[in-house]
């Protein structure tokens, strides 16, 4: 017979304790500038260059069709990023920055050192858990 286990020692207690705590830590910093925490995560994405099509942040931030896309049309609405057709295959739709959202990139890295600042970790040890926490959510990733 299995014992039962006290919830404070179950891993999805603690990773949902912490995603929570993610998004309440960024919630202060990114409504002024009309963010949400997905939309925050987008937008780092895409400073790290584009085109991109929608498959490849998708993949990168561990979001299916149906979760990026509404998170793009609201930035697109916002006029942060412009979404259009890839001439070279129709199917792809392709995703840049407007001059706009380039704007917002320096307070973005702001609200990332204050966060960062936030979880009162060295720089070591948040190193660690980002990459620990990489590794467990895209295994295939690490082979």
């Amino acid at each position: 017979m299995q014992s039962r286990q006290e919830t404070g020692t179950q891993l999805s207690f603690a990773l949902y304790g912490a995603a929570n705590r993610m998004n309440r830590l960024h919630k202060p910093f990114l409504d002024p500038l009309g963010l949400t925490f997905p939309q925050y995560l987008v937008m780092l994405e895409l400073f790290n260059g584009t085109p991109r099509t929608v498959g490849e942040i998708g993949n990168k931030l561990g979001m299916d069709t149906g979760t990026i896309t509404p998170i793009l049309k609201r930035l697109e609405s916002a006029g942060r990023i412009l979404r259009t057709r890839d001439r070279a295959d129709e199917r792809r739709v392709l995703i840049t920055l407007t001059d706009n959202g380039r704007a917002l990139q320096n307070e973005l890295w702001r609200v990332t050192e204050r966060i960062k600042s936030a979880c009162q970790l060295s720089d070591a040890k948040l190193e660690e858990l980002r990459d620990t926490l990489n590794n467990f959510a895209h295994p295939a990733d690490n082979r």
